[in-house]
């Protein structure tokens, strides 16, 4: 009785840190992405990533914090100049996590005028690993690619919203 009572104890336990730790890492790092491209915000950009980045796009190049953050100040700046917007939006299909690294991946939508008659639209998959960096949660590694244009909305319909962390709690 004692173990089975123990096991209990330490799933649950095991639960509520793993939905504490997705809940931290929407509201540290998915949040701030978001609010990065709603209002082309690079600095948004620099505080979610790791100096030690490792970006790779669509397996074509490969780039570091520096020039990552550079390509993302020269966008947004060149965006705000020419009156671009975007709405990004991110579902996942897998969240790992332990109180120090988190493994996350999944499906995004990125929309360039949204708001406008013919707004472009884009889906690609995403691997995204995490750290805790001075107990806050930083992406080290961002993976993403559009899989020879295969995602698509259904891919992206599949996988779960970034609220529905219960979907990924350790149990």
């Amino acid at each position: 009785m004692f173990t089975v009572v123990l096991f209990m104890a330490f799933t649950c336990q095991s639960h509520a840190q793993s939905l504490d730790n997705l809940k931290a890492i929407n509201y540290t790092v998915w949040l701030k992405f978001y609010q990065a491209f709603k209002t082309l915000d690079y600095t948004l950009m620099e505080q979610i990533h790791s100096k030690d980045l490792v970006r790779i796009s669509g397996g074509k190049n490969i780039r570091d914090y520096e020039s990552y953050i550079n390509n993302y100040k020269a966008r947004f700046n060149s965006d705000k100049e020419n009156n671009i917007s975007y709405n990004i939006s991110l579902r996942f299909f897998e969240r790992i996590s332990n109180d120090s690294v988190a493994s996350e991946r999944g499906i995004y939508k990125l929309m360039i005028n949204p708001n406008s008659a013919d707004p472009q639209i884009y889906y690609g998959q995403f691997h995204v690993l995490l750290k805790k960096e001075n107990g806050v949660w930083k992406i080290v590694m961002d993976y993403d690619s559009n899989e020879d244009n295969t995602i698509d909305s259904k891919a992206y319909n599949k996988a779960y919203g970034i609220s529905e962390t219960d979907k990924f709690a350790e149990h």
